[in-house]
């Protein structure tokens, strides 16, 4: 069994970078190990992508050493299941707003006695049963939780819900936050940069892991001044169309 490089990087306190992918190419995910991300986040619940598309990209993360992460469309223990099952790194649930959220998270990515995840062992998270039956408490060792707090209610609640044990990682989203604070896409004002703050304040002393994103390298490098760990650097896409746009623009600007 593969051992979880980003969770042994997260519990040492290492700065770990990533990159959301809403592709279904798995070259794309290839040349973003090469390129230097410790991790991707698969996503499942803004992009076009499948189960199936992104149990290859999972394939093609690995073989460039590095770590996979489903975030998946709603807090469903099904959802769960299947993007651990599929052999990521771990899963990303958004939306979660109260401690009740975030347990419900945790039994679903966990196996007995943990939590309440199915057992199969014919699963590339169990290399197809090649590893026999003994590895349930193993596979709870080894996955990576994060949960994502991205409005005003779970910045409200966060102190309970840094407290529930076996969540690796939480993760603000700022976008969303600022929508709920009625401000949508204003993700520098001064409020929802104070209640981040906050917040990561709050995640730090709990000894889990804060994430956030951020739209380019001198905010991420922000947040890692703010005690920041898990940041993701944008999205496939968007980091695309910008290196086209500029592109672009060198030639037509002459």
């Amino acid at each position: 069994m593969r051992e979880n490089q980003l969770k042994r990087k997260l519990q040492r306190g290492d700065i770990v970078l990533g990159l959301f992918v809403n592709s279904v190419y798995p070259a794309l995910v290839e040349i973003c190990g090469h390129a230097g991300f410790d991790f991707v986040v698969i996503d499942l619940e803004h992009g076009a992508i499948d189960t199936l598309v992104a149990e290859d990209l999972c394939r093609a993360a690995d073989c460039v050493g590095m770590s996979p992460i489903v975030r998946i469309r709603q807090n469903d223990a099904p959802q769960i299941q299947r993007a651990l099952d599929i052999g990521s790194a771990g899963v990303q649930v958004p939306q979660i707003e109260t401690k009740s959220d975030a347990e419900v998270v945790v039994r679903g990515a966990k196996y007995s006695p943990l939590g309440t995840r199915g057992l199969s062992f014919a699963t590339r998270a169990a290399s197809y049963t090649s590893l026999g039956t003994n590895i349930t408490d193993r596979l709870n060792q080894e996955s990576l939780v994060v949960v994502q707090v991205e409005g005003k209610r779970g910045v409200d609640n966060i102190a309970e819900i840094v407290s529930v044990p076996h969540i690796d990682v939480v993760f603000l989203g700022p976008y969303d936050l600022s929508q709920s604070l009625g401000i949508p896409g204003q993700v520098r004002d001064p409020r929802v940069l104070e209640l981040m703050q906050q917040c990561v304040a709050t995640i730090r002393q709990s000894g889990k892991a804060a994430g956030t994103f951020a739209d380019n390298a001198e905010i991420a490098q922000q947040w890692i001044d703010a005690g920041v760990q898990y940041v993701t650097m944008g999205v496939d896409v968007a980091v695309f169309f910008q290196a086209c746009k500029r592109l672009v623009r060198a030639v037509r600007s002459n």
